[in-house]
């Protein structure tokens, strides 16, 4: 048709080898309903046992991996998007068509913890592939370089493969690629970027369908593509490609004894045999019952009287069926409605409703506002769950915006899962939530328990999230400093709160820019407690499945599985850096060195060129002075370990006294170029020496910010 479908059969290798058009993808399968199957090679990224980063794997194949397509997209429905490995992560990301970035990560400490042929994250892990994607580049690192987990998984893998194709095995953490240096990708393809209706209508001379075949729109980008119709098989993009099946010959016992089998032009049709006639109600032929012998004519009525009889039994019969068919109809609409009753009150019990009524109940009076929605009301709310009415969607579920029966605006959020086995966990939380009573959390005002995985319903927040007020450039403008600044406090207050106040404390888990909403008035509100944990009040740490997001993801925690509140001030740590600079937690566009920002972050503060990466509002309109202190704070909260983190509390008063800091009027205005000559200087102080303490770090900066100023002659 044209050089895009264009294969290249090079002889050079035995066998020869097909290549799509004239590049290195390797076609190994062309199906003529739209797609195709290419050879690509696997990801890797290997360590020896010191954790030094080998370049070449046990395979020589370098770490990424990469396709770029002009013309096929990578089929959404057939692929999946894998990784493997105990200390891994993984991301794969694209341009062309859909612009995308998505991965995964899969950890796990021994090899005793991975589950053969499960991808659920533990030694592997899944994510599907967006819709139109013409490209994509693999990238796959690790957290602490496969040093704790050496000697079963040096390396961690990444790839897409064709659904179906794969199964995790244990052994693969130790040499994947000895036998699986490449896998298959399916991709689909199509004529030219118009609708079948499109096509037929203003091309009617180049329409590729041929005579007996269908059009079908692409499903996974733009164009279509044919397909013989029903009876018929061949090739649609030929004249006369798709033949008539002759069923008959194809299939001797197709039709009944009773008859005999006649072939159509893209059908086929069971015809009676003599002395036999045909009921109308099978097509095969079994319907074909023998000719009874004629019936005598019925007797000639001997008095008109009969016929007023007849009338009024066919009167009477006809009522009798029309109110059979009203009780048959009545007792199925009952029978449907028992049904569905009855699964509502399933669904209800599997999620501790009568748990939670007892709770209730036994809090009556501190939770009186907690409500138990039914799924009525909440569907009713949402427009049935109307794709207009979402908010949000991420890996927990979706939010919907909700209009209650009284006109309240409510936030419903749909999780996509629960571990049953936590029903009594989430049912404390509920309550738990409920009396959690602070300015800056969303409240929890009630769930449904009637579905099949159980509603949360929230006060509704109107302002957006904090991550797209900081790094969408039509809101970033209405983030002066000193908002900036109160954000943080009060989401520091509010975590606080949760750690020390709270009636359980509690371990959010799960900090960062999108779980922070902001109202009218930029009041700072903590949300999704979807990943939250209750710590029993005689435990200091509890031990965890390791969940949370990338970027924000405390070390320790991720290392050791155990969950403590300094977990919560890490990532409150990098949500300050992203204040302070603008930047997203975890971006593949920047240097390597720079994509994580807490370590970009640390490192900038060790080498003293803290004002080079910070945001340039932040520069124009921070009180110097405020804004290292608030920078020392990240570092601090920022530490590998725990101990050396302060605590939320700490943090909360700490910030509540730089935001208590009158600006002097002669800082008003942008931090001077003085100012930020000395503080991109690289004294030899002792912010250079690891030996040093974080506040001896502290108090030269201080004094070169002083120094500074009065040099200035201000």
């Amino acid at each position: 048709m044209n050089e895009d479908f264009l294969i290249t059969c090079n002889r050079t290798y035995d066998p020869p080898t097909a290549f799509l058009r004239e590049s290195n993808i390797d076609v190994t399968d062309i199906w003529l309903w739209g797609e195709l199957r290419v050879t690509v090679v696997v990801a890797q990224d290997c360590y020896n046992q010191g954790g030094q980063y080998t370049r070449s794997g046990p395979t020589n194949y370098n770490q990424d991996s990469w396709i770029n397509l002009s013309k096929f997209p990578i089929s959404s429905t057939r692929n999946k998007f894998t990784a493997i490995g105990c200390d891994t992560y993984a991301w794969i990301k694209g341009y062309s068509g859909t612009a995308y970035a998505t991965g995964c990560m899969s950890l796990c400490s021994n090899i005793s913890d991975v589950v053969e042929g499960s991808c659920s994250g533990i030694g592997c892990c899944q994510t599907a592939i967006p819709k139109g994607v013409m490209d994509y580049r693999i990238n796959v690192s690790s957290y602490f370089n496969h040093k704790d987990v050496y000697d079963f998984n040096p390396c961690s893998y990444a790839f897409v493969a064709e659904e179906g194709t794969y199964n995790f095995s244990s052994k693969d953490l130790k040499d994947f690629t000895k036998r699986n240096e490449t896998t298959q990708v399916v991709l689909n393809w199509a004529i030219g970027n118009q609708t079948c209706t499109e096509a037929k209508k203003d091309h009617p001379q180049k329409f590729a369908c041929k005579n007996n075949s269908d059009c079908r729109d692409s499903v996974n980008g733009p164009g279509y593509w044919c397909n013989c119709s029903e009876g018929f098989e061949g090739n649609p993009y030929l004249p006369n490609g798709c033949q008539d099946i002759n069923e008959c010959e194809r299939n001797p016992n197709l039709c009944h004894k009773n008859s005999t089998c006649i072939n159509l032009n893209g059908a086929y049709n069971c015809s009676c045999l003599p002395g036999y006639e045909d009921d109308g109600k099978e097509i095969d032929g079994s319907g074909c019952k023998p000719i009874p012998p004629p019936t005598p004519p019925p007797p000639i009525p001997k008095s008109q009287t009969t016929f007023p009889l007849m009338n009024r039994i066919a009167l009477g019969v006809s009522v009798s069926l029309l109110l059979l068919l009203l009780g048959i109809s009545w007792l199925y609409l009952g029978l449907r409605q028992r049904k569905h009753t009855k699964l509502k009150q399933k669904f209800f019990e599997q999620n501790g409703g009568f748990m939670l009524q007892q709770q209730l109940s036994r809090h009556k009076g501190s939770v009186e506002t907690t409500r138990i929605f039914t799924a009525e009301e909440l569907m009713k709310a949402t427009n049935n769950y109307h794709e207009n009415r979402i908010l949000g969607q991420g890996g927990q579920g979706t939010v919907y915006k909700g209009i209650l029966s009284d006109n309240r605006i409510v936030a419903i959020k749909k999780s996509r899962t629960i571990d049953r086995s936590q029903i009594e966990q989430f049912i404390n939380e509920v309550i738990v939530l409920s009396q959690v009573n602070h300015r800056n959390v969303v409240k929890l005002l009630g769930c449904c328990l009637e579905t099949q995985v159980p509603m949360l319903v929230y006060e509704f927040v109107t302002n957006g999230t904090l991550f797209n007020h900081i790094h969408h450039i039509d809101h970033s403008s209405t983030l002066q400093w000193q908002l900036r600044l109160q954000i943080a406090t009060e989401t520091a207050g509010a975590l606080s709160y949760l750690h020390f106040a709270a009636s359980t404390p509690i371990i959010h888990r799960d900090i960062k820019s999108t779980n922070v909403l902001l109202d009218d008035n930029y009041v700072a509100k903590v949300s999704d407690f979807g990943a939250s944990r209750l710590v029993p009040l005689d435990q200091t740490q509890l031990t965890t499945l390791v969940q949370g997001t990338l970027g924000y993801l405390d070390p320790e925690y991720f290392q050791s599985s155990q969950l403590t509140e300094k977990s919560d001030v890490y990532s409150f740590g990098v949500l300050l850096a992203e204040l302070l600079t603008g930047k997203k937690a975890l971006s593949f566009d920047r240097p390597e060195a720079e994509r994580n920002l807490a370590m970009h972050f640390v490192l900038a503060m060790k080498e003293n060129r803290l004002f080079e990466i910070l945001d340039r509002r932040v520069l124009n309109e921070g009180n110097a002075e405020q804004v290292m202190e608030v920078a020392m704070l990240v570092k601090r909260c920022l530490s590998l370990k725990g101990e050396e983190r302060p605590t939320m509390k700490e943090v909360a008063l700490e910030l509540e006294g730089l935001k208590a800091m009158e600006k002097p009027p002669h800082v008003k205005g942008s931090i001077s170029s003085k100012e930020t000559e000395y503080l991109l200087s690289r004294p030899d102080d002792v912010c250079l020496s690891g030996a040093n303490s974080d506040s001896a770090c502290y108090d030269s900066i201080k004094s070169q910010v002083k120094i500074s100023v009065l040099d200035d002659g201000r």
